[in-house]
């Protein structure tokens, strides 16, 4: 740990006293010697500048990796192993730890509403604490971009991964991708934890909105968004081998391995009840495809398969992913992760390291107590328990993504692409998205006469419901906050309500009424009412749910509103809730998932500047008794079935 100069000095101290004893006993040596030190400290200076192959762009990767594993003791690779929280992070943390990756958990942010600069600011500090090691390996920084950059103030955020399904188009997911890339590049961070590709068989999963459908054909083809997020491989790529171009593009991370979508009553964290050719026939596909595309990162699942954790699942994580499918990038787990191989949690740590790291993690997400953690690991190896060689796989891995992205040359952001974030074209993109996202579940008491597209000149209109001018419940989870966050204020888009006003025409009078009753309806002579509501926002296992309903008083305004006047009702949630109490009463219907910052996608099909093209990508059930209930299943019998919804054209305006 002693830099160059406490070395020279201690070498000329060292020295002086040999010269002097060489003087007393035999003069004439005096001069040879003392050249003989000029020499030394020549010498020295040569191997401080010494030729360091790892740091050499022009040598092949295999070359750098070798080059760079042969210098590192023990304490550096378990350090490259280790994924921390920012909150506990410092630059000096990172020198004397030798940290190989930081995270921003949900919500974890370097200030309220932090600017792109504040988190390039907090990004590059860090990243300085770990290039003045010793060896200089930059940190590779890792954030949720789930459907954007849903943690960062002012970011796009798009729709979330169900309402992505409906779309079925891979090449939107591609720009979604790219998009987000940038987004996350313009706050100086390079790995993004997406995408999801849970293929979820139960809407009861709290996480079911980050799945993009029940059938894993949609889920494939969704893969697509990691040539986005990562850049498209070259040519000549070998299978499994990671790869990112460069500085506009992040490190994706296909997740979670494997079954999570699949678990008993959608339980979440729960155990997968599946045959093998159950887990490798649906939940198992779209990790081939990921690996294909070159996902650099692949995250394991807090779920069990037929009762064995996934954190501990050395057959899966080695045996098939790495082994068999050829993976070369590294295997991550989740928070805290490995502490939940016992339950409870982090009943015997040491068993936990023990069984998840030679289950074959590469990079364990602490996220806090790193030191524990450091400690645990480097007493198993020293004790023999886990093999040097398995240390070396994790770092090689963990060293081999850092190198193909390019961190070596580039470790340090600047401000190129901070005017990404939240620009006007990605905020474009993201409202096609919500377009195409749409599905048109019923249109018209009978289907000769439709109620959509609404006439965009009527003398007056309703809006009602709890989700119509909510910002937050648009975005549902994972938004700004680990668990969304309600209201107005959490970042910058455009309400459904907005989007009404933007659209109609500028004599039409928009009232909007968040509960109002029926006598209220009745008396003012509305042409038409919209009626938008849903679920309040979740994520992971504060979403599980057994009854699936509407939240209060969503229902009531239902029946107040669409019991008086010509009515559309937007469902905005993140899987299918119970509507059949309601389909009556309701003229049309829509199912508008979590939409995001884009409202005003959402009023351009309801007033037909576009139409509705989105199909299912769930079945939506008739009551939660059915469940789970899929697609193919024998007792099937939906309320609106796989691949169902209505479409319209969009109206030719003068």
């Amino acid at each position: 740990m002693h830099s160059h100069w406490s070395n020279s000095s201690l070498l000329q101290s060292r020295s002086s006293t040999t010269e002097g004893q060489q003087r007393k006993t035999m003069g004439r040596y005096a001069i040879p010697v003392k050249g003989l030190f000029v020499l030394f400290c020549l010498w020295a200076v040569a191997v401080e500048a010494e030729y360091l192959k790892y740091k050499d762009p022009k040598q092949p990767l295999g070359a750098r990796i070798r080059d760079l594993m042969k210098r590192m003791s023990l304490e550096e690779k378990i350090g490259q192993m280790t994924q921390i929280e920012r909150k506990v992070a410092t630059a000096d943390v990172m020198k004397q730890y030798f940290i190989g990756s930081v995270l921003s958990g949900g919500g974890s942010v370097p200030a309220p509403k932090a600017s792109a600069e504040d988190w390039i600011n907090m990004v590059n500090e860090l990243q300085k604490g770990a290039l003045s090691t010793r060896l200089g390996i930059p940190m590779i920084y890792g954030i949720d971009a789930v459907h954007g950059h849903n943690n960062v103030y002012n970011a796009t955020i798009f729709p979330h991964n169900i309402g992505l399904g409906v779309t079925r188009d891979p090449n939107l997911l591609k720009r979604i991708g790219a998009a987000t890339a940038l987004e996350v590049r313009a706050t100086g961070i390079q790995y993004a934890f997406s995408p999801c590709i849970a293929v979820c068989r139960d809407p009861r999963w709290g996480r079911c909105y980050e799945s993009y459908s029940e059938d894993h054909k949609i889920v494939r083809a969704m893969t697509d968004i990691i040539p986005g997020l990562q850049g498209d491989l070259p040519a000549n790529s070998r299978k499994g081998v990671p790869f990112v171009a460069g500085k506009s593009k992040v490190a994706a991370c296909a997740k979670h391995f494997v079954g999570d979508g699949g678990t008993v009553n959608g339980i979440d964290e729960n155990n997968t009840v599946i045959n093998s050719n159950g887990l490798f026939g649906i939940h198992m596909p779209a990790y081939y495809d990921s690996i294909i595309k070159g996902v650099s990162t692949v995250m394991v699942s807090y779920s069990s398969w037929n009762g064995k954790k996934m954190h501990a699942n050395r057959d899966l994580v080695t045996g098939f992913l790495k082994d068999k499918l050829k993976f070369r990038g590294f295997v991550i787990s989740d928070w805290q992760g490995i502490d939940r191989i016992t339950s409870p949690p982090h009943a015997n740590y040491t068993y936990s390291v023990q069984a998840g790291v030679s289950a074959g993690i590469d990079m364990i997400m602490v996220p806090e107590n790193y030191t524990e953690f450091i400690d645990t690991l480097t007493q198993l190896v020293k004790d023999n328990i886990i093999p040097i060689s398995r240390i070396d796989d994790a770092v090689k891995r963990t060293l081999r993504v850092k190198f193909i992205m390019g961190l070596f040359e580039n470790p340090l952001a600047d401000l190129s692409y901070v005017n990404q974030l939240g620009c006007q074209e990605h905020r474009e993109l993201a409202r096609e998205a919500v377009r195409k996202s749409l599905v048109l579940l019923k249109n018209g008491k009978s289907t000769s006469q439709p109620l959509l597209p609404l006439p965009k000149k009527a003398p007056k209109i309703l809006v009602a419901g709890t989700h119509a001018d909510n910002l937050g419940y648009q975005c549902g989870g994972w938004t700004i906050e680990w668990q969304g966050v309600a209201g107005n204020d959490l970042t910058v888009g455009t309400t459904i309500l907005s989007a009404i006003k933007n659209t109609v025409d500028p004599a039409t009078q928009v009232v909007y009424e968040q509960n109002p009753d029926s006598n209220f309806v009745k008396s003012n002579e509305f042409s038409y009412a919209i009626v938008i509501v849903g679920e309040v926002p979740y994520a992971e296992m504060f979403g599980d749910s057994t009854n699936l309903t509407i939240t209060e008083p969503g229902p009531s305004t239902i029946n107040n509103v669409c019991g008086a006047v010509k009515c559309v009702v937007v469902v905005v949630s993140g899987r299918p809730v119970v509507l059949e109490p309601y389909v009556e009463k309701i003229d049309a219907l829509m199912a508008a998932w979590f939409p995001g910052t884009e409202g005003q996608g959402v009023a351009d099909a309801l007033f037909g500047d576009y139409g509705f093209s989105g199909k299912l990508a769930r079945t939506w059930f008739k009551s939660v008794d059915q469940l789970p209930m899929n697609v193919g299943d024998r007792h099937y019998d939906p309320l609106f079935p796989f691949g169902f919804g209505l479409t319209t054209q969009p109206v030719k305006r003068n």
